[in-house]
C-alpha cells in the first residue's frame, strides 16, 4: 500500500509543477511526462490487490470491495483522459494532418482520439476468441480439442466505444468459458467438446453480448465470492501468483507469459489502428494457470464505468450464462460511484 501511496504522491508533485502548455513544444514536453507517469503507474495495481487480500483479516470484505471499486473507477477515468490526449496529439503529429500533405485521408478516421466510433461486436468477439483459443492451446497441448465458439443474432451492429475496454471485457469472459469447457473434456479426448454460443442482441440504446458456456458452472464455495477482490477460498493462491506478475496495467492486458517469470509487453491494437504504451488494446496473455481472481470484478467496474452491465448466471454442474450490457449511444455520463456505495443506499 506505501508503494502505491508513493506512486501517487510523486505522480501529483510531477504534474503540479507543470507550467501552462502555451505551444506544441510545450505539450510534446506534456506528454512525455503523461507517458513516463503511465509506465510508471504498471505496477499499481498488482501492489494494490496484494495489499487487499493481505488486509482480509483487518477490515470487512465490503469494505476492501468498495475501496478498490473507488479506486480502480477514478483510475480508468484518469487513464482514459491521459490516453486520450496522447491519442489526439498523434493525430495532430501525423502526415496527413497538415493542409499541404499528399494524402489527407486519416487512416484512423473511426477513431477519436481512444474512441472507435464503429465498433463491431461481432469482430471483437472473434479476434478475442482466436487469442483466447491460442492461450489454451499453449497450456493444454496442441492436441487439446477446444470449443467453437458460435455466433448468432445482429453481426452488424454497431456502436462507439473505447475498443481496447471491450477487447478486454470480452476477452476475459471467453478465456473463462474455454478454459472451463476445455478442463472439464479434456479427459474425454474422443469426444467432441460442446460449442460456447455467443448471442449478440441490439436494441436502440444498447447492445446485449450473451456468453454461454457448458464448462460445469461456478462451484458453490466460490460463488458467494465471485465479484469480490479480495475475498474466496483461493484468495492465498491469489496472493501467491500476483506476487509472480511485476507490473500491468488497469486491466491487466500488457502482460506476456514466459518461463520462469512474467515479463511485460505492449501490443498493437487490431489492424492499422493506433496504440499508445500502457493501452489496453491487447488481451490478457497471462497463461491459465495463473489465476490472479480480479477478472470478473474487473470487468464488471470497466463495464458499469461506461453506464452498462455484467451479470453472470451459474448452473453447477452445467455452465454459465453472461449477460453484457453496453451503452450504445455513446451520450452516457461516466458511472463515478461505485456498486458498493449504491447498494449501502
Amino acid at each position: 500500500m506505501s508503494h502505491v501511496y508513493e506512486l501517487y504522491y510523486k505522480a501529483f508533485e510531477t504534474l503540479r509543477r507543470v507550467r501552462e502548455v502555451r505551444s506544441v513544444d510545450d505539450n510534446d514536453k506534456f506528454c512525455k511526462i503523461i507517458s513516463q507517469t503511465l509506465q510508471e503507474h504498471l505496477t499499481v495495481i498488482p501492489k494494490l490487490a496484494m495489499g487487499i487480500i493481505e488486509c482480509q483479516s483487518l477490515m470487512r470484505p465490503e469494505e476492501t470491495d468498495k475501496f478498490m471499486n473507488t479506486l480502480l473507477r477514478s483510475r480508468i477515468s484518469r487513464r482514459v483522459i491521459a490516453e486520450q490526449h496522447l491519442a489526439l496529439t498523434e493525430t495532430f503529429h501525423s502526415h496527413w494532418h497538415f493542409p499541404d500533405a499528399k494524402q489527407n485521408h486519416d487512416p484512423n478516421a473511426d477513431f477519436i482520439g481512444e474512441v472507435f466510433l464503429r465498433c463491431n461486436a461481432k469482430e471483437v468477439v472473434e479476434e478475442c476468441s482466436q487469442r483466447a483459443k491460442s492461450l489454451a492451446r499453449e497450456a493444454f497441448g496442441r492436441e487439446c480439442i477446444l470449443p467453437e465458439v458460435k455466433l448468432q443474432g445482429h453481426l452488424e451492429a454497431t456502436f462507439p466505444y473505447i475498443l481496447s475496454h471491450l477487447q478486454y471485457i470480452v476477452g476475459e469472459l471467453l478465456r473463462n468459458s474455454i478454459q472451463a469447457v476445455a478442463e472439464r473434456y479434456r479427459r474425454f479426448q474422443a469426444e467432441k467438446p460442446p460449442p460456447i454460443e455467443v448471442l449478440v442482441c441490439e436494441a436502440p440504446q444498447h447492445v446485449i453480448i450473451r456468453i454461454s458456456d457448458r464448462g460445469g458452472g461456478v462451484p458453490k464455495d466460490i460463488l458467494p465470492n465471485l465479484w469480490s477482490f479480495g475475498k474466496g477460498p483461493r484468495s492465498q493462491i491469489h496472493l501467491e501468483n500476483l506476487v509472480q506478475v511485476p507490473k500491468m496495467a488497469a486491466t491487466m492486458q500488457e502482460l506476456k507469459a514466459s518461463k520462469p517469470a512474467i515479463e511485460t509487453m505492449v501490443l498493437d491494437d487490431v489492424g492499422d489502428r493506433r496504440s499508445v504504451d500502457g493501452s489496453l488494446g491487447s488481451l490478457t496473455s497471462r497463461p491459465p494457470n495463473l489465476r490472479l481472481g480480479m477478472g470478473l470484478p474487473m470487468s464488471r467496474v470497466y463495464a458499469e464505468y461506461w453506464a452498462g452491465s455484467l451479470e453472470l448466471h451459474s448452473l453447477e454442474g452445467y455452465g454459465v450464462d453472461v449477460f453484457l450490457q453496453i451503452s450504445k449511444l455513446g451520450n452516457k455520463n461516466e458511472q463515478l460511484s461505485t456498486r458498493a456505495s449504491m447498494d449501502a443506499v
